[in-house]
């Protein structure tokens, strides 16, 4: 045994970190049988940019729970993915490098990125773009396994993955194409949420309100006088008073709609209006979803201006007129059904903004008397793709989608079962699981307008006008994947026949990321690559994850375990909390506020950032405190030094035994502090665990080894140095393995002083272990009291410690008896006498 002269937690992480993966100590047994396997399915981060304090806060606390359950005998499968797919590392390459995708541009193979991104973006072929998406994304990877490294996840790296790697991306579409073949996978020409900065549909889970200011401006509808309904003393030149936060969209409108019950347009039910400025002739329909209190009561409806005129437009049956297209800009050509003067106004749109063709349209309806008052303002939720700058569209388009229930109230009911079957840590947070279940209002869109994905792993012919027949989709074998319909070859066609009549053509679409990240259990678990492992960790026993991905990346991956396997992806869902900052709002990337957390692991060392990850409650929001790192920092200086002295008493002789009343108590009171850790890491509470040790390793260090300290230098004897010196390493042995979670790397260190092995392949301490050595925990209590009273009376008189008490009355207490001397050395107490009151009284 070697001791240092003076212990330091610096430079531990780096230490410990290439010796555990020399040694493979974390590396999964793939020998291990079901029953002893413990799996967790990772969270793969977006491997895009830097990881933030936020990413450390949560990834700490599974790798808490990893580590224990690995103490207790598991086979921990314990991966860890990168999710590089996507459109956050497009908008990362785009930026980095100065580039922009054009898929138009032919493959150039001599292309260099730019050293800067110029003033504007250099166009690039797909095949260049995603090799400096590959670039990239290699680059973010090594530093975020360097920051995971220095953290201490404990993950088995031989078990990497990414989700845009071969493995993932055969998996992906494996589970597509069983989709597809089920019938839950199915493509539909239909109104769809569009971003038209990055031109791609947007799925329901990945919409934002964000509130904008706005105006309702109140236009004017006139009767129509050739209407098919006949003109009644109720309707004739009474216009109708429409309010409206989008007016640019009048020349889409296809119907007006108020509430059934309405006393104010029930006579208008059934006529038909003539829109202000286009002329277009609308009818007036009645629908369960107009609001009377909400403007004048009574709505347009434009094709597309909200998901409610959606769902108008579907219920009522009624036509489009489309007049934004892909980019956000208005149409070249009017829509059917304006009147001369109507498509002599619209050629004013033709290629203007949304924000333009508001102002014109506003301009010209004034102009006309068709506006009522100026617009009034108002502050408004608008929707928002989650990492988009400009409100969300709705345009027509043809889109891939599957089955979730939302249009399926039986396969609804279902998945809100498996919700149920599910635990969930904490509990409560079921609750949001079962409102988005609840709130499904269509089918998953799983297809984007993007690049750097997974493919859609369909073909389809041409006839002979080289029309696509999508009724007839080609598709490969599975032994074949993963494809790429755009450079792959459908079976039974050549190459020279792509884009030509009578030969074929590629779906020209990715997938979304979730489509692929909602299988991060398979692509982990080798599911149709590796069938053994697959049956050893799947179902998975642990899904950690936060809060507000509960609605995708959660609900997906029990959509894909649930018609896949028909069962739940995994038994415990462990959410985590939000990091919040000093003005207890969320930290992201996308405010701003984020602080890495390079640069608070070398200041504060790295068990000190996970003690403060540690403290916090399961689910609980939690405040950045680099206060409480620095506690941490204290708490691990004092696992080394108390360590220190401990092993600097000496060992204790072969044969010795733990004899003294003092000790045996101590080990008596440590037995419930193991029970109370295991509790809470089985509930997945490492907070709770974590106060549990600590609380005693305190009076450990603070009480019991000033208590016993001159004894087990061997002032009283050597059969009472052995007993003080046997209990004092069979409690630091048990401090330390109860510790080992929580701080991995001061654990190691010091178990390695005098342990063989790593303390984390070390069993969990168990209440049993102690039960031959503990014995009555009273005197232990009783000591506590008394050297408390005596440090009490020393400070209020200020004197050193070691200035020497008069004397000391004590309670009639038969175990005091038992203790006295041990008392009497730490408090230099020169006389101690009994008295009735169950106080004690210490005299200076």
């Amino acid at each position: 045994m070697s001791l240092p002269d003076k212990p330091t937690i610096d430079g531990l992480p780096d230490k410990w970190a290439q010796r555990w993966e020399s040694e493979r100590v974390y590396r999964f047994d793939r020998a291990a049988p079901r029953e002893r396997v413990f799996a967790i399915d990772t969270p793969p981060p977006t491997a895009s940019g830097e990881l933030h304090v936020g990413h450390v806060f949560s990834y700490s606390q599974t790798d808490m729970i990893a580590r224990y359950q690995r103490m207790r005998g598991r086979a921990v499968f314990y991966p860890m993915g990168w999710d590089d797919n996507g459109l956050p590392t497009e908008r990362r390459v785009q930026q980095f490098f100065g580039v922009r995708c054009d898929p138009s541009l032919p493959y150039d193979p001599e292309f260099t990125a730019p050293d800067r991104p110029g003033k504007h973006q250099v166009p690039v072929s797909r095949r260049n773009f995603i090799a400096l998406c590959e670039r990239l994304t290699a680059q973010d990877e090594e530093a975020f396994e360097q920051v995971w490294r220095l953290v201490g996840l404990s993950v088995d790296w031989s078990l990497l993955y990414t989700t845009i790697g071969e493995r993932a991306r055969a998996v992906s579409q494996r589970a597509f194409l069983r989709a597809l073949a089920r019938g839950d996978a199915y493509p539909a020409q239909a109104p769809t949420l569009w971003d038209t900065t990055f031109r791609t549909a947007v799925a329901q889970a990945e919409l934002e309100d964000r509130d904008r200011p706005g105006a309702y401006h109140r236009l004017v509808f006139h009767p129509d006088a050739a209407g098919a309904a006949p003109i009644t003393a109720a309707t004739q030149s009474r216009p109708v008073v429409v309010a409206t936060t989008r007016p640019e969209l009048l020349p889409a409108c296809v119907a007006l709609v108020a509430h059934p019950d309405d006393e104010r347009y029930r006579p208008l039910f059934g006529t038909t209006v003539r829109s202000p400025l286009f002329g277009a002739r609308v009818p007036v329909l009645a629908h369960r979803l107009a609001d009377p209190a909400k403007g004048t009561g009574i709505a347009m409806v434009c094709t597309f201006g909200d998901t409610t005129d959606v769902i108008w437009w579907r219920e009522l049956d009624l036509p489009t007129r489309p007049v934004l297209g892909f980019d956000g800009r208005f149409l070249p050509d009017a829509p059917d059904g304006l009147s001369e003067d109507g498509q002599a106004a619209y050629a004013g749109l033709a290629g203007a903004t949304v924000h333009t063709g508001r102002e014109r349209i506003t301009a010209l309806l004034r102009e006309r008397g068709e506006l009522l008052g100026e617009p009034e303002p108002i502050t408004h939720p608008v929707k928002f793709y989650e990492r988009g700058d400009k409100p969300l569209e709705i345009v027509s388009t043809r889109q891939w989608y599957i089955r979730n229930g939302g249009r399926d109230e039986t396969l609804r009911e279902r998945l809100r079962e498996r919700g149920q079957e599910l635990t969930w840590q904490p509990p409560h947070m079921r609750t949001r699981y079962e409102h988005w279940v609840n709130g499904l209002a269509g089918d998953w869109l799983i297809s984007r307008q993007r690049f750097f994905g997974v493919p859609i792993p369909v073909w389809y012919p041409l006839d002979a006008d080289g029309t696509p027949d999508h009724d007839r989709p080609i598709t490969p074998a599975e032994h074949a994947l993963p494809i790429d319909p755009s450079s792959d070859t459908p079976p039974g066609y050549a190459e020279d026949q792509r884009g030509r009549p009578g030969g074929f053509t590629a779906d020209p679409d990715v997938m979304d990321t979730w489509a692929t990240s909602s299988l991060t259990p398979q692509i982990a678990g080798g599911w149709g690559f590796d069938d053994d492992l697959f049956a050893r960790v799947f179902p998975m026993d642990l899904r950690p994850q936060s809060h507000e991905i509960i609605r995708t990346w959660l609900f997906a991956t029990v959509l894909r375990g649930h018609t896949e396997h028909d069962a739940l992806p995994w038994r415990t869902a462990a959410i985590a909390g939000w990091i919040l900052d000093p003005d207890r709002k969320k930290m992201s990337k996308s405010v701003g506020n984020v602080v890495t957390p390079l640069g608070l692991l070398q200041e504060h060392g790295s068990d000190a950032v996970r003690y403060w990850a540690a403290a916090a409650r399961p689910g609980a929001d939690t405040a950045f405190d680099t206060g409480q790192m620095r506690v941490g920092r204290r708490l691990a200086m004092k696992i080394l030094n108390a360590t220190r002295f401990v092993l600097g008493l000496g060992e204790p002789a072969p044969d010795a035994e733990v004899t003294e009343a003092l000790d045996r108590a101590l080990l008596a009171a440590l037995q419930p502090v193991i029970a109370e850790a295991t509790a809470a890491f089985e509930q997945y509470d490492q907070s709770r665990a974590l106060d549990a040790a600590e609380r005693f390793f305190w009076l450990f260090c603070d009480d019991y080894l000033e208590l016993v300290k001159l004894r087990a230098y061997g002032q009283h004897g050597p059969a009472a140095a052995d007993s003080a010196r046997l209990a004092l390493r069979t409690a630091l042995s048990v401090l330390l393995r109860l510790f080992a979670p929580v701080l991995p790397f001061v654990t190691e260190e010091a178990w390695s002083w005098w342990q063989p092995g790593s303390v984390h392949r070390a069993a969990w301490p168990t209440p049993s272990e102690l039960a031959a050595a503990a014995g009555d925990p009273a005197p232990l209590a009783a000591a506590t009291a008394a050297i408390e009273a005596v440090r009490r009376a020393k400070s209020e008189a200020k004197v050193s410690m070691r200035t020497p008490l008069r004397g000391l009355a004590v309670p009639e207490n038969a175990a005091f008896a038992l203790i006295e001397q041990d008392v009497r050395d730490a408090g230099v107490i020169t006389s101690i006498t009994r008295h009735p009151s169950p106080t004690y009284l210490a005299q200076v």
